[in-house]
């Protein structure tokens, strides 16, 4: 591996160290005492039949600081600064905890809680602003999805777990590829991380490739709609998706002896069959884990027969070992995936997918410091991922190899007064070869090196954010460029402002502007040649520019023990914005497709609606809608056509609708519900209309929760109607149709 730093990024870099040390050098840091005197707050935690709870999370909201409670269902914080805080305490399966209390200079304040198992639970996010919170304290619109969910209806791949939450559709090649599609953008608009940084795959930039994540492994699925630029990346111009272990966390003290997690899940019309398993354990300051886990599926079935080539299989696991100090922590871990899976043909050609990732992390860091940095957290990241499409009984015709290198520091602001904040830096190097019959591109090298930062300014009333990110990216054509394919660099400069106004108790109005910046990605710039996961003969231009773009978010939410609801609207418009645009003619048995700009704009909303009817009956509703269209007209370079504005951009989900009912009582949940989506007439030239559908689903699930374990018993019965409908994101809907009726069965226990 190489590393190249160009002049402008260590200028970026010498100058943001420069201001760090400079910041945290001061007389005026130095000497001041951001916490002269500070308190401490202590508790219990109990369960309903009065037993205690372990390894509970608690959560100073405003601070973002967690610990866990020990086997006596004690929890404690020392040293918090004086002031009035919300405090939340969060279990598996069980009702979320919600006070709020005054902490005073050199006094212990005590507060207890008590949870009892619950359907609708407290949810704790950290991808929108690096510190954790409640999503109706964040200012992006953010989903979470839990391990207990992620129990009760398993899945086999990340697009199909997130498809029902609003604002989330799926683009697919099949059960074992889909990929997440955040309010209607996708690829390399959308950032699939774990435990904050990029998984390293090729999923963003093929149809065909997906997203190999153990699922049952997760502590949390964790989604930021809308430009999420400032603290992750310029190609979060979309949003993100932060797939969450539980090692993946920093904790504020490691919990003694052992915890972890079993699973199997089976089920019909695909034959699907697998499990898991996974362990921590803790003593002193120490922690060592390590999990593995398989899935397996056959070809499925449709309503009008089995889909050809839709098998999948895939295996994983990983291991680790961590210090966590008072002071000083770190981690280390090392994990492995390796699947396969189908794609069904489109023509003659039955190709599978083959794919296998070794993946090192270590991060360490420092925290409790009194200075202005209160604490910092350093994220190094090695990701060999190499990829074969292998034509049936033959050998692999072409290989893809991505070798990333990634980093990421970031620096936590102590609270002063009414400011917070956080500023860091990041970058990659990656190497990426392509070879064999389909090889795209030429060799590429793309470096890319970025500082940030993110302040919040609270009032009496309201909240405000300000951050700022400047992106350097640049690629490099191996060995040498042709005048076709050039080198290129970009920089950018992305920011943000929001406001949040808590509106009565349990409710909050937030707006964002955000104006954000994106480089062309690797295969916009650089592939030419027949692609058959994306179904086309693609032609990318590497005269491409730099996409900008400025948007509106505006969000109404409220959160009480009966009612649960939020409201998201926004409008984005995208100078320069970067699509794949079929032309109609045919080279190599595939639709010609190139890589064209022009201004858009995308407006839309979604919500979503719990509604408490009676203590064991809720009516769960949900929507989402995404209009999206040319701004300005496109010339073809190819055929000369020009693309009039108002013209719809490819590929965009239609208008959905969610309802369902959640009947519980005690740990038994039984969940009807009918999905419904409009057809979708607003097309690009030559692309296929499909038509609406109506879907009706069932999820049952048993949960036995103690003070030491929680059992999952569920059940997943899908598609009763045996409805014939066609995912509209789908690169192959006219020949692979979606999953027909049929039933999934999984059991997973949590212990701790």
């Amino acid at each position: 591996m190489r590393f190249r730093f160009h002049s402008l990024c260590d200028g970026l870099v010498l100058l943001f160290v420069a201001a760090s040390f400079l910041v945290g050098s001061s007389p005026a840091a130095a000497d001041a005492d951001p916490n002269p005197a500070g308190g401490t707050l202590k508790g219990t935690v109990t369960l309903s039949d009065g037993s205690t709870l372990h390894k509970a999370t608690v959560l100073v909201s405003q601070l973002g600081r967690t610990t866990e409670t020990d086997e006596q269902g004690i929890y404690e914080f020392r040293d918090l600064p004086p002031g009035t805080y919300d405090v939340v305490v969060r279990a598996p399966a069980l009702t979320d905890g919600r006070r709020s209390i005054v902490i005073t200079a050199g006094e212990t304040a005590t507060l207890d809680f008590q949870l009892r198992l619950a359907t609708v639970r407290q949810q704790v996010v950290v991808t929108a602003s690096g510190r954790e919170e409640s999503p109706l304290e964040t200012f992006q619109a953010v989903n979470v999805v839990d391990s207990i969910t992620l129990a009760e209806k398993p899945q086999t791949s990340l697009g199909e777990a997130l498809e029902g939450t609003p604002g989330v559709a799926k683009r697919s090649s099949g059960p074992g590829s889909s990929r997440p599609v955040l309010r209607g953008f996708d690829g390399d608009r959308v950032l699939i991380m774990q435990d904050s940084i990029a998984t390293g795959t090729l999923s963003s930039q093929s149809a065909d490739h997906g997203e190999s994540l153990d699922l049952l492994n997760l502590e949390r699925l964790e989604v930021v709609k809308g430009p999420a630029t400032l603290l992750w990346g310029s190609n979060a111009l979309g949003g993100v998706v932060n797939a969450i272990t539980a090692h993946g966390q920093i904790h504020e003290h490691v919990h003694e002896g052992p915890s972890g997690y079993l699973s199997a899940v089976g089920g019909s019309t695909n034959g699907q069959f697998g499990g898991g398993g996974g362990f921590e354990y803790g003593i002193g300051k120490w922690m060592l884990w390590g999990d593995g886990a398989g899935n397996r599926t056959g070809n499925y079935d449709s309503p009008i027969g089995e889909v050809a080539n839709s098998h999948s299989r895939v295996a994983n696991g990983s291991a680790g070992f961590g210090r966590y100090g008072d002071k000083a922590f770190f981690n280390l871990s090392y994990g492995y995936e390796n699947a396969r899976y189908g794609v069904p043909p489109v023509g003659d050609e039955v190709v599978d997918l083959a794919l296998r990732r070794h993946n090192l992390r270590f991060n360490g860091g420092l925290r409790n410091l009194s200075s202005f940095v209160n604490g910092f957290r350093l994220t190094l990241d090695y990701s060999d991922y190499h990829h074969e499409e292998i034509p049936e009984d033959e050998p692999p015709e072409t290989l893809f190899d991505n070798d990333v290198f990634a980093y990421r520091g970031v620096f936590q602001q102590r609270q002063s007064g009414r400011w917070s904040g956080s500023f860091g830096f990041s970058g990659l190097h990656r190497d990426y070869t392509v070879t064999g019959d389909e090889a795209l591109t030429p060799p590429v090298t793309q470096d890319n090196i970025a500082v940030f930062t993110l302040q919040e300014i609270g009032f009496e009333g309201f909240r405000l954010q300000l951050g700022g990110r400047i992106d350097h990216t640049r690629y490099d054509v191996v060995p040498t460029p042709d005048p076709v394919r050039v080198n290129r660099s970009f920089t950018g400069f992305s920011g943000a402002a929001g406001i949040h106004i808590p509106l009565w108790t349990g409710a909050a109005f937030v707006a964002n502007y955000t104006h954000s910046y994106r480089a062309p990605a690797l295969e916009e710039l650089y592939n030419f040649g027949p692609h058959p996961g994306n179904q086309a003969f693609e032609i990318g231009d590497s005269g491409l520019k730099r996409e900008f773009g400025d948007g509106v978010d505006v969000s109404l939410r409220h959160q009480s023990s009966r009612v649960r609801g939020e409201v998201n609207v926004f409008y984005y418009f995208i100078h320069d914005f970067i699509f794949l645009a079929p032309t109609g003619d045919i080279e190599d048995d595939l639709i010609e497709a190139e890589f064209l700009q022009a201004n858009s704009r995308f407006v839309g909303g979604e919500a979503n609606l719990d509604l408490g009817l009676h203590p064991n009956v809720w009516l769960n509703l949900g929507f989402d809608v995404v209009d999206a269209q040319l701004e300005s007209s496109v010339t073809s370079p190819e055929t000369g056509v020009t693309t009039s504005a108002g013209t719809p951009l490819p590929r965009i989900p239609p208008l959905r609708g969610r309802v369902g009912l959640d009947f519980n009582y005690k740990g038994l949940s039984v969940r009807p519900e009918v999905v419904l989506a409009r057809d979708q007439k607003a097309t690009f030239v030559n692309e296929t209309r499909t038509a609406g559908y109506g879907v009706v689903n069932l999820n049952a699930s048993y949960t036995i929760a103690g003070q030491h374990a929680v059992h999952v018993i569920s059940l997943v019965a899908f598609n009763l109607g045996d409805q014939l409908y066609r995912n509209h994101l789908s690169f192959i809907k006219e020949v692979a149709p979606e999953i027909g009726r049929g039933v999934r069965l999984g059991y997973t226990v949590r212990f701790f």
